[in-house]
């Protein structure tokens, strides 16, 4: 139990210093991009105004609301206190509406998109990479080329190359967007079937391209594991052989669950190049909005919150493997 203790102490240790870091360099580095985004604003609340001394106190009543005046030690501890309780202030390209709330309408179209993705990605993948290894002959010859090419492209290839395939060359799917862009989102089925419309090409660019890395990664590990010495003396024994498969995939699904549970974790993150390609209404346009229109709080909070996703995904997937691999279980108590 002391094991355990001192594992688990270790873990949470540099989770802690890993966030802080993390959240360090998720305020400055925002605010290390050129421009002054507070003038921006200023200029469009200023239109008409020819007075300098008026435009002049329209700019500090924006610096003083923002702080962006205070010194940058200052800032970080607003910062940090406010992003506590979740609260990252008002947006600069869409003010006066709260980051918080962009967020959060952003944040359900990603989870919507890439969690089924993923698992439907991971299953067929899996499902694939344990049929090349089982068959070989003429099905590994044809899985594994494919699974090489789709693994190889960028997480932009597939999207792009599905956007010109079936959106501008055959015309039977939306170039862009997650509904119509006459629609209001309602639950009405014209919206329903418009947002079903809009979800496939994201959807499937994110499949197509996890498929290919799951099946490379299961292939291998099954081979691996039917090669291994405890086949070769199952079947020795005249252990049936649909029996001894099945431990063989069990214990070949290890490290693939640990790549979907890490997959999972970084969702948020994983595949918001898709959203952007497609200007799919979730975290990687607005992650991208935030860029462009050097949105200090836009962009510290979506990066914050992929940050975070990662680092519990990883702190999670250390705590379960310390209670259920028996090589770091060894460790800890030789410790």
């Amino acid at each position: 139990m002391n094991g355990y203790r001192k594992y688990f102490g270790k873990k949470l240790l540099w989770f802690t210093i890993t966030f802080v870091v993390a959240v360090l360099l998720n305020f400055i580095l925002p605010r290390l991009m050129p421009g002054d985004p507070v003038a921006v604003i200023t200029a469009k609340s200023a239109q008409g105004m020819s007075e300098a001394s008026a435009v002049k106190e329209v700019y500090e009543h924006y610096a003083r609301e923002f702080g962006v005046n205070d010194p940058m030690f200052k800032q970080f501890i607003t910062y940090f206190k406010n992003a506590l309780r979740g609260d990252f202030g008002l947006s600069f390209s869409q003010y006066p509406r709260k980051v918080s709330d962009i967020i959060n309408d952003a944040i359900w179209w990603t989870v919507a998109l890439q969690l089924p993705a993923i698992i439907v990605g991971w299953l067929i993948g899996n499902t694939l990479g344990a049929l090349a290894a089982y068959i070989r002959k003429g099905f590994d010859k044809v899985i594994m080329p494919v699974a090489l090419f789709l693994s190889s492209l960028p997480p932009f290839g597939m999207a792009v190359i599905l956007l010109v395939l079936f959106a501008i060359k055959l015309e039977i799917a939306p170039t862009s967007g997650g509904y119509g862009f006459d629609m209001i989102p309602n639950f009405s089925w014209p919206f329903v079937k418009s947002v079903i419309s809009h979800y496939q090409l994201p959807f499937w660019s994110i499949v197509v391209y996890a498929t290919g890395g799951q099946a490379i990664g299961m292939r291998s590990m099954s081979i691996y594991e039917l090669n291994a010495d405890y086949v070769k003396y199952s079947r020795f024994l005249g252990i049936k052989d649909s029996k001894i498969v099945g431990y063989v995939f069990r214990n070949a699904m290890l490290p693939q669950i640990t790549g979907l549970a890490l997959s999972l974790g970084t969702m948020i993150g994983g595949a918001l190049v898709a959203e952007i390609i497609f200007s799919y209404p979730g975290l990687g346009t607005t992650l991208l909005a935030g860029i462009t229109m050097a949105d200090y709080p836009l962009l510290s909070a979506t990066t914050l919150i992929i940050t975070f996703m990662v680092l519990l995904a990883t702190f999670a997937i250390d705590i379960i493997y310390g209670f259920v691999d028996p090589r770091v279980k060894a460790a800890q108590f030789d410790e």
